[in-house]
């Protein structure tokens, strides 16, 4: 076997030994695919090894206050490069107020298009999370229950930017 280099103490039962040879042995091809890992990913940038349910370490959030559809496109654009840059390692909050409420509502009172729409919902799906203002529904005459199914309700959208803010998310306007 490639692991005979390792030596244990005569005083280690047959058993044991062959549980810590296979547990070195194990130890080695990790060591192997982390070496692989590194070599796929490009110059300079090294592979970390994140594991299903581990906590990301970056964390931003978005604000969509405008109901210019160039301007949601950037938006959401740039929330996809995140995704695909960080992949399950980020945590990406879209906080909406003001005319970019308009998107999250099931019934929008001003023009949005389907792309923009469609785009929402699937950024939901990779985890994205959409936060709506309640201050702007009000000003709407709209409640919670406007909403799409998976936007959470906040009550004051700056304030929601702030405390995000505060619990170390970066904060991206445009």
């Amino acid at each position: 076997s490639m692991w005979r280099w390792l030596k244990l103490p005569d005083s280690i039962s047959s058993g044991r030994r062959h549980l810590l040879t296979t547990l070195a042995g194990a130890g080695g091809l990790l060591l192997a695919g982390n070496q692989t890992a590194r070599a796929e990913t490009p110059a300079g940038a090294e592979k970390v090894l994140r594991f299903p349910g581990d906590p990301p370490e970056n964390f931003v959030v978005y604000q969509l206050n405008k109901a210019d559809a160039d301007y949601q496109e950037h938006v959401l654009f740039s929330v996809s490069a995140m995704l695909r840059k960080y992949e399950d390692n980020i945590k990406i909050v879209v906080v909406a107020f003001a005319a970019g409420i308009h998107p999250l509502l099931q019934q929008p009172k001003r023009p949005v298009s389907r792309e923009i729409r469609e785009k929402i919902q699937s950024l939901n799906h990779y985890g994205v999370e959409f936060h709506a203002c309640g201050n702007t529904l009000v000003s709407l005459k709209l409640t919670e229950k406007d909403l799409l199914p998976f936007v959470k309700y906040v009550q004051t959208g700056a304030a929601d930017l702030m405390e995000l803010q505060q619990k170390g998310y970066a904060y991206i306007s445009w």
